[in-house]
C-alpha cells in the first residue's frame, strides 16, 4: 500500500479516485471548503484522520476508518459505498451513512440525524448513537451493545437482530419486518406499530401504547413497565413477567402475565378482540 502522511487537504476532490493507500494523521479541512475528497476511491485505509469537509467518501469500495473524527461539517460522509470498516471513530455529521452495504462498525460514537438510510448488511458492536430516523428502510442488520437516543428509529427495517442494547426512542420499529430483539431495554412511546414478525426476548418495555396493529408479534419472558393501552388490534403471543397497566382490544393470540391492571374491550372495536388473557392474578 502507498502511504500519505501528515498532510492537509482542503481543495475539491483532493484525493479523487485514490487506490491502495493508507492515509495517516491527515486533515481534510481548510478555507478552500472543498467537497468529495475521496470520491470513487478503492482500498483506502484512513487512520488518525480529521475530516471537516462535505461528502468525502462517495462511491467507494474497501474502506477502513480507524480513529477518524468526522465533524458536524462533514455531512453526508459515506454514500453509495461498500465494504467499509469503521472502528474507534466519531461520526458527527448529518446523514453520515446512506445506501451503503457490507458495513462493520465497532467502538464508535455517532451523532447523526438520518443515519444508515436504505443501507444493507450492517454489523455493529459497542456503539453509541444519537439521531432521528435511524436506519430507515435498512436491511440485514446485526447490532450488539448499542446505546441509542432519538426518535423514529428502525422504521421499515427488515431482517434485523438487536442484542444487549438500550434504546430510548419514540415510534421505533414502525412497519418493520422480521426483527428480533434480545436482552434489551426499549423505552419510548408507540413502540412497533404496524410491525410484522417482531420477536422480543427477555426485554424490558417502557412507555405508553406499545405494540399496536402488529402481525405475528411474540414476547418471551419480557417485562412491561408503565405500559398502558398495549396490543390494540395486534395478533400476539406474549408471556410477561410482572404487571401490565392496561391492555386494549387485542385482536388474536394470547397474553399471559402475573397481573393486568385493566383490560379494555370497547364496543366500538373495529376488529373483534379474541386474544386470550391468562393471568395469575387479576384486578380490574
Amino acid at each position: 500500500m502507498k502511504k500519505i502522511e501528515n498532510q492537509r487537504f482542503g481543495e475539491e476532490r483532493a484525493l479523487y479516485g485514490l487506490t491502495d493507500t493508507i492515509v495517516i494523521n491527515c486533515q481534510f479541512t481548510g478555507e478552500e471548503d472543498g467537497e468529495s475528497a475521496l470520491k470513487e476511491s478503492q482500498n483506502v485505509h484512513l487512520k488518525n484522520c480529521y475530516m471537516d469537509l462535505r461528502y468525502p467518501l462517495w462511491h467507494d469500495t474497501d474502506v477502513i476508518l480507524e480513529n477518524v473524527t468526522m465533524t458536524e461539517n462533514c455531512r453526508a460522509a459515506l454514500w453509495y459505498t461498500s465494504k467499509v470498516t469503521i472502528k474507534n471513530s466519531h461520526l458527527l455529521g448529518i446523514k453520515a451513512l446512506r445506501e451503503c452495504s457490507h458495513i462493520e462498525i465497532q467502538n464508535t460514537e455517532i451523532v447523526s440525524p438520518e443515519f444508515g438510510w436504505r443501507s444493507t448488511n450492517i454489523v455493529a458492536n459497542n456503539i453509541k448513537i444519537k439521531g432521528e430516523y435511524l436506519f430507515f428502510e435498512a436491511k440485514n442488520l446485526k447490532l450488539n451493545q448499542m446505546e441509542f437516543e432519538g426518535k423514529y428509529s428502525f422504521q421499515y427495517v427488515e431482517e434485523m437482530e438487536i442484542t444487549k442494547s438500550n434504546l430510548a426512542t419514540k415510534d421505533a420499529f414502525w412497519h418493520s419486518k422480521n426483527v428480533t430483539v434480545k436482552d434489551s431495554t426499549l423505552k419510548g412511546e408507540y413502540l412497533a406499530w404496524y410491525s410484522e414478525n417482531l420477536t422480543l426476548i427477555r426485554c424490558k418495555i417502557i412507555g405508553t401504547q406499545p405494540l399496536c396493529y402488529c402481525k405475528n408479534l411474540k414476547l418471551i419472558n419480557c417485562e412491561m413497565i408503565d405500559t398502558d393501552l398495549a396490543f390494540e388490534y395486534s395478533s400476539v403471543e406474549a408471556t410477561i413477567k410482572g404487571s401490565i397497566d392496561s391492555v386494549k382490544n387485542p385482536k388474536s393470540g394470547y397474553i399471559e402475565a402475573d397481573d393486568i391492571k385493566e383490560v379494555l374491550i370497547t364496543e366500538d372495536a373495529k376488529y373483534k378482540p379474541e386474544a386470550k388473557i391468562k393471568l395469575k392474578q387479576y384486578s380490574h
